[in-house]
């Protein structure tokens, strides 16, 4: 029998678990909503009850475990979640060994989801892969020779902390998903007139998803909007170019699926903030695998153990 892998994805508000086979192929799954009120216990309690109907008693070969916050990679204890509390110093690692009786390797969420895009979806054959995720908020992953690039413990990669000035503007307070609604909610109040404020109207949050549906339509003030993001996010980028120089960098997470746009408008701008030498910079490409892109990077790490 091919050997199985259990891929697990911790979240603010989902969890994933999978079980997987090599070369990252999901073959079933279980996605449960997660009760922030209930804290990390109440999200362990969630894995205890599901996992033994997943499994079925079938024997794992490893696990992998995404982790949405800062963990040490190498002892598989969480450093906090920032969502939800409870996780502070937890050893998730060693608990989920317990309950599937084989070895278990945890990261956090964006190298997770950097590994599976590299190795499975739009990284695929490229090397090196740097993956950035905007939802939320903002985070990156650096993948080369089909590992995972560690810093020193508890973090590397952190693009989304980047800073664009002297004053503490980080990419996370420009580019996440929630720093774009803030964007369009003060935009819209001085330009009231137009698709994107008529579709936004009312809106406290959420109001980065009628971006692309007001940029269809030519909406001047989303067009004006997505070019102030794609340079922001340019400009972050071009340190990435010049430190690690990846092949190609990978976009992902909700902000993402502005789709084409947002792609473009990237790839437009990260020239002029580029060496010559180094010009025009790597390809940018749009994540190819969605809502599996965490747990396909979870089965890739379970796979990697002891490799």
């Amino acid at each position: 029998m091919a050997n199985l892998y259990l891929g697990v994805e911790i979240g603010g508000t989902k969890l994933q678990l999978v079980l997987g086979l090599a070369g990252g192929e999901i073959v079933e799954r279980i996605r449960l909503q997660v009760d922030s009120r209930r804290g990390g216990a109440g999200i362990r309690e969630q894995i205890e009850v599901a996992l033994p109907g997943l499994i079925r008693g079938r024997p794992m070969a490893g696990g992998g475990v995404g982790f949405g916050g800062p963990v040490d990679w190498r002892t598989g204890v969480i450093a906090c979640s920032h969502q939800v509390e409870g996780w502070s110093g937890f050893a998730l690692g060693s608990w989920l060994e317990s309950q599937i009786h084989a070895p278990v390797r945890v990261e956090n969420d964006a190298n997770t989801a950097a590994l599976g895009e590299a190795l499975a979806g739009a990284g695929r054959g490229i090397n090196p892969v740097f993956y950035v995720t905007m939802g939320s908020g903002v985070g990156g992953g650096l993948v080369v020779d089909r590992q995972i690039y560690h810093g020193r413990a508890p973090g590397e990669a952190e693009f989304g902390h980047l800073r664009l000035d002297r004053d503490g503007m980080i990419i996370e307070s420009r580019c996440s998903g929630w720093a774009v609604d803030r964007r369009i909610r003060t935009a819209i109040v001085e330009e009231p007139s137009g698709v994107l404020a008529r579709l936004a109207a009312g809106l406290n949050r959420g109001e980065a998803q009628f971006l692309r549906p007001a940029l269809d339509q030519g909406d001047h003030l989303a067009q004006r909007l997505l070019v102030e993001v794609a340079e922001d996010l340019a400009m972050g980028l071009s340190h990435v170019v010049h430190l690690c120089h990846p092949s190609v960098v990978v976009l992902g997470g909700g902000l993402s699926l502005v789709g084409d746009p947002l792609r473009l408008g990237v790839a437009k701008a990260l020239p002029r903030f580029v060496m010559s030498a180094f010009a025009p910079g790597p390809e940018i490409v749009l994540a190819g695998l969605a809502e599996d892109v965490v747990p396909v990077g979870a089965l890739f790490l379970a796979e990697q153990i002891g490799a």
